[in-house]
């Protein structure tokens, strides 16, 4: 919002003169908390055309800067980017607020989900309504892939460490080896470049925070996996936190986690109360980590909703909050910069991807395609919000039998 002027210690973001109250950037991400449908890549999609295209809080470069140092600490991605876009504008408080008001709205649908889910014993019907937003979640991805590529892949050399990053995705190579290797090979030429002028050579991925992140999780999981098997708020609170701090990747990895805890070793919920509390995760928008609001409310009711949905966005902010100030000092150094370069190819690679994949389970018969193609017309050529495209989809979705 024009007039108001930042602290002298506030970090900066985007153009000087969109400086935004702390209402504005609560609405923004209480309005993406409670329509960003389709995962993290769709949220991420999202994000960019909000705040880079049409708030212009971010740059391209931002943006994309943020999008890398997201996919490289554990936890949520898409609500890593919502913390660290909220800290870019208005410091801690921007962060706090950013991201409770994106998880807030996922999670108190969830919660009344569960409400129903405890009291009924079966899942609300929502197939319909899913139909069409799911065809415009893949619009959306597509499109966001498609403007943040033309910023992020640099040169020949950075799309060629794209296409090593998308083949290591579709062969379902751990994304943080990925996002290593890509690093490592972005970083090949000013490592020659430097070894020819006789420079020293050395560096490091601690820099990014990559094998750092690894070691404190690896550390910090062992200490918070000794929970016992009778059921309290404060274990549940431990066992969420530890999935929290060492969890990478996608909701298919999330299932991995919650059914090695609470399904193998606590013995606290069946397989099929696993499955349908991943599946609401999925089906509502926001975080897919709001699977552990579900799971929550079965176990302890509001209560233990609300101790799980903290515990596991928590390491979360605490990550974002250590490692915001360290992007500049990054983008400063010859070596950290070109790694964070084949991070960010590597997101958008992983981004690709998750797009061909969801196409492929969502797009299966003509109306659907049509869906998808004219949101892509509508998206790249029309400007058309977003928004609106998803509100009128899930319109025509309730018409259409599933």
């Amino acid at each position: 919002m024009p007039g108001i002027e930042p602290s002298p210690r506030e970090p900066s973001g985007g153009d000087p003169a969109t400086r935004v109250s702390f209402a504005d950037i609560a609405w923004s991400f209480l309005k993406l908390g409670t329509i960003s449908f389709g995962g993290p890549a769709a949220h991420i999609a999202l994000m960019e055309d909000e705040f880079v295209r049409r708030r212009h809080w971010l740059t391209h470069q931002e943006f994309l800067d943020r999008l890398g140092a997201a996919n490289l600490i554990p936890g949520p991605s898409s609500t890593e980017m919502a913390i660290y876009i909220g800290y870019t504008k208005r410091g801690w408080p921007g962060l706090v607020i950013a991201g409770s008001c994106f998880i807030t709205p996922a999670a108190v649908m969830v919660t009344a989900i569960a409400a129903a889910y405890v009291r009924y014993g079966q899942m609300p019907r929502v197939g319909g309504v899913l139909y069409g937003v799911k065809a415009v979640v893949v619009a959306v991805i597509v499109q966001a892939f498609w403007k943040l590529a033309r910023s992020g892949i640099k040169t020949r050399w950075l799309f060629a460490v794209g296409v090593v990053a998308a083949i290591l995705s579709a062969f379902n190579v751990n994304n943080l080896v990925t996002l290593v290797v890509s690093a490592l090979l972005a970083a090949i030429p000013v490592w020659w470049r430097r070894l020819k002028s006789n420079h020293a050579a050395a560096f490091t991925l601690l820099q990014l925070g990559g094998l750092g992140r690894v070691r404190w999780s690896l550390v910090l999981g062992p200490l918070l996996a000794a929970a016992a098997k009778p059921f309290t708020f404060w274990r549940l609170f431990l066992t969420f936190l530890k999935i929290g701090s060492v969890l990478f990747g996608s909701g298919y990895v999330l299932l991995a986690f919650l059914r090695a805890d609470f399904v193998v070793r606590l013995h606290w919920l069946t397989e099929q109360q696993l499955l349908d509390s991943v599946a609401v995760g999925q089906v509502t928008p926001g975080p897919v980590f709001t699977t552990a609001t579900f799971i929550g409310y079965i176990l302890g009711g509001v209560p233990g909703a609300a101790i799980s949905t903290v515990a596991i966005f928590l390491p979360g902010f605490l990550l974002v909050a250590a490692s915001g100030r360290l992007i500049p000092r990054i983008r400063s150094s010859a070596f950290a910069g070109a790694m964070l370069d084949g991070v960010i190819v590597a997101s958008l690679a992983l981004i690709g991807v998750v797009a061909w994949q969801l196409g492929r389970a969502t797009l299966l018969d003509p109306l659907a395609y049509t869906i998808a193609l004219a949101s892509i017309v509508l998206l790249l050529w029309k400007r058309v919000n977003p928004v609106w495209l998803i509100v009128a989809a899930a319109i025509a979705g309730m018409f259409h039998p599933v």
